[in-house]
């Protein structure tokens, strides 16, 4: 039961952290700024989608949970680049 917990407060704090990460990143303006925007709202949708379609299909908080902290972690080794 910790490790699910765990994992919800880790997916909090990297999130924070992407936000942070994009937030700068659209101030800055620009094609990378329209092009950041635009990727984060069609990622949004599609994640999204997944955790709705996961949730049907049975699949447990902790995998819903897993499944946002990959792409938070993706996105935060891109943007940190």
């Amino acid at each position: 039961m910790f490790k699910s917990w765990w994992d919800a407060a880790m997916l909090a704090a990297e999130a924070q952290h992407v936000m942070w990460l994009r937030l700068t990143r659209l101030a800055a303006g620009g094609s990378k700024a329209s092009a950041e925007a635009r990727r984060m709202v069609s990622e949004k949708v599609f994640v999204a989608a997944q955790a709705g379609v996961g949730a049907m299909l049975g699949d447990s908080s902790r995998r819903v949970v897993k499944r946002y902290r990959s792409r938070v972690r993706a996105n935060r080794r891109r943007l940190s680049k």
